[in-house]
């Protein structure tokens, strides 16, 4: 068994730390300045009062209430459509001989290679075709059928043994119940680790909500932080750090609850 270099064990551990400092820094800074007053901002005095004033006035500048409620209500949407959508599509492509199902499977992890960015005009002009601008179905349709998600439980699919569709077949079992009954339940950390990166990316997407939305009634989190602190005015940067925590907050507790799962979920639907 080889042993690591110290030097390469050294590289290692300054390159680690470096880059946790790069990554930690600017997050101590908005967490410094959202709970000290406002003198504090440039003034890291380890005696300064702590005050919850800046997010009581993130709070009351902006309906981050209405926000909040579109950004769950939007997730929440497009995290049950795809679960929908990729878990027959991946059960299909598992388990399924069809005519033209290879060239079906490749067209779909060709979208993996297509940025959504390039489809921004032609999402927005299929939107204003259906009358759907500026709502919260506008904003989750395009990214309802996910080619990773497809591509993630078909391999998840594909590991299970094909004698457990012969014993549910014996015992009666129809195709959606062999799905629902088996295959579903096999594959549960592959949804968890899913669902955790599906609603990470898109509580935080910001360019199609933007584009898309032009209320308040429909903006997410995301949009509506970026109209907040958008004056001309003067900027007070720790109403705007508090209302950045207020916005990453649920992510970073997410995060923190559940890395654990999240990482052994992934090594667990680990591609094969």
């Amino acid at each position: 068994m080889m042993h690591a270099n110290p030097l390469d064990r050294l590289l290692n551990t300054v390159g680690s730390w470096a880059l946790a400092l790069l990554w930690g820094l600017p997050l101590a800074f908005a967490i410094w300045t959202a709970i000290h007053p406002a003198e504090y901002e440039a003034n890291f005095d380890l005696f300064a009062p702590l005050t919850t004033v800046n997010f009581l006035k993130a709070w009351d500048a902006a309906p981050f209430a209405r926000y909040f409620l579109n950004t769950i209500l939007l997730v929440t949407l497009i995290l049950i459509c795809q679960f929908v959508l990729c878990t027959l599509a991946a059960f299909a492509f598992a388990r399924f001989t069809f005519p033209g199902r290879g060239i079906l499977f490749g067209l779909v992890l060709l979208q993996l290679l297509v940025m959504p960015d390039i489809l921004i005009v032609e999402n927005y002009q299929t939107m204003r075709f259906f009358s759907l601008v500026d709502t919260i179905p506008a904003i989750a349709l395009p990214y309802i059928a996910s080619g990773f998600g497809i591509f993630l439980l078909r391999q998840t699919f594909m590991t299970v043994p094909k004698e457990l569709d012969e014993a549910a077949r014996l015992e009666g079992a129809s195709t959606l119940g062999l799905l629902w009954r088996v295959y579903v339940p096999l594959a549960k950390p592959t949804y968890l680790a899913y669902g955790l990166v599906s609603v990470s990316h898109h509580w935080n997407n910001f360019l199609w909500p933007l584009i898309i939305t032009n209320s308040e009634e429909t903006r997410p989190v995301t949009v509506g932080l970026s109209i907040f602190a958008a004056t001309d005015s003067g900027t007070e940067w720790s109403v705007i750090n508090a209302a950045t925590l207020m916005t990453s907050g649920p992510l970073l507790i997410a995060f923190l609850l559940f890395q654990r799962q999240f990482v052994q979920s992934f090594m667990r639907a680990g591609i094969k």
